[in-house]
């Protein structure tokens, strides 16, 4: 459905397009004069629904740009709802659930929800998770520095960055080596389907029910296969988690699958891509790191996420009448948070646009803006990136590292490919 041929939207559209295949393709710094424009201007912006393959009714969303108001957005669910989706893309509520579970719901559901999936992660589960992180980081870089030893041009994304979270996934929730490429590719292509790498605007919509059938499919049967065989693992403890008398059902459970094989990837695999090539591109703070690994990669991994800003936005609805910014909003109208402009927002940053291992306070947005829908995984992802990192810079040899090729995408702050070789 083009835009032409939507229903007639109740406002003028902002001349800066925000939804357009085109703003999307320019590079990050591009896409931030724009965004910094948004966040300069009295109030906020209205703007046309983004393509969708879907039918919809959609007739375009308010893009929330600065960092103080999208925190109050995120901590104010009775106001900002996520029952209706977090996607700003026009998709099918459906679709929706599949691919967020309790992401797309409100409390007291999602705190029921969460609280399920919280009692899963127990000090003995995230003691045994840090020790094969550990181990895992130091396999990838073995075998890495074998690559570039041999003379080799490497793909840093794919022998590096891709392998360490989906590896962390798998051994946490029990996916067999076997299985875990398939999930871990249907993953990745679900959230860059808008890349053509992935698959053409006509086959987008079938790409997207293919991934999650894969997803959620795999997170059934390895559910019913616990429940029959269990195993010291997350799995096992997913299916067996109750609160409140209420378990997980296996359809939850395949939901579940395809959230944590998402956000349990993504964030982590984007954020070493962009925070790698950010140390290259600035060696004094590469320095400055290893003088004191263990005291300074705590802060210095804010400011890798910070930087990378792996997820660019999620979606509420106005559950009522309502005002944000000195602008009204209508109850039912979606807002669009832009996470990717709030964290280079400089009423909240010096110097947003520098890399700055250094800095602090970073009360980035690269888990999301707060609230009951803080990212559950956050000290999981900062786990790999001090194991990852602490691997990467004390054994590698000097590299050079090429140009990234970046993911077309309006919903992953993505790296495709990035070359590495040996100095």
């Amino acid at each position: 459905m083009t835009v032409d041929s939507l229903p007639i939207s109740p406002r003028p559209y902002h001349p800066l397009d925000i939804s357009a295949p085109d703003f999307w393709t320019a590079d990050f710094a591009t896409r931030d004069r724009t965004f910094a424009a948004l966040r300069q201007a009295d109030g906020l912006s209205w703007h046309p629904p983004v393509s969708s393959v879907f039918p919809h009714a959609e007739t375009g969303y308010w893009a929330v740009t600065r960092h103080a108001d999208i925190k109050y957005v995120s901590q104010h669910t009775e106001i900002f709802s996520s029952a209706l989706g977090m996607s700003v893309d026009p998709l099918p509520a459906e679709i929706q659930q599949a691919t967020s579970f309790f992401l797309a719901m409100d409390p007291p559901e999602h705190t029921l929800y969460r609280r399920l999936i919280s009692a899963t992660f127990t000090p003995k589960q995230v003691r045994r998770i840090e020790a094969q992180i550990q181990a895992n980081a130091a396999d990838i870089v073995d075998r890495l520095i074998e690559k570039l030893r041999d003379g080799e041009e490497i793909d840093f994304v794919a022998e590096c960055s891709a392998k360490l979270p989906m590896r962390t996934v798998s051994d946490m929730i029990g996916i067999a080596p076997a299985d875990q490429e398939a999930v871990a590719y249907a993953a990745e292509s679900l959230f860059s389907a808008t890349d053509d790498d992935y698959a053409s605007f006509e086959e987008r919509a079938t790409h997207a029910l293919t991934q999650i059938g894969i997803l959620t499919g795999s997170g059934i049967e390895l559910a019913q296969l616990r429940r029959r065989e269990p195993h010291d693992d997350l799995m096992t403890n997913i299916v067996n988690a109750e609160v409140d008398g209420h378990r997980l059902t296996d359809v939850q459970i395949g939901s579940f699958m395809v959230l944590l094989a998402s956000a349990g990837n993504d964030t982590t695999k984007q954020t070493t891509s962009h925070a790698f090539k950010a140390l290259a591109d600035n060696p004094d703070q590469k320095t400055w790191l290893l003088a004191d690994f263990e005291a300074r990669i705590g802060p210095a991994a804010e400011e890798f996420i910070r930087w990378a800003t792996p997820v660019l936005n999620f979606a509420r609805h106005a559950a009522v009448d309502t005002e944000l910014g000195g602008t009204p909003i209508r109850a039912g109208e979606k807002v669009a948070l832009f996470y990717c402009s709030a964290n280079r927002d400089d009423a909240v940053f010096d110097r947003p646009g520098e890399f700055d291992i250094t800095r602090s306070p970073n009360p980035h947005f690269g888990f999301g803006g707060g609230g009951p829908h803080f990212c559950l995984g956050a000290n999981l992802a900062r786990t790999e990136l001090r194991q990852l990192f602490g691997q990467l810079l004390t054994r590698l040899p000097e590299v050079e590292v090429g140009e990234p090729e970046y993911l077309h995408s309006n919903v992953i702050h993505g790296v495709k490919r990035m070359p590495v070789k040996l100095a």
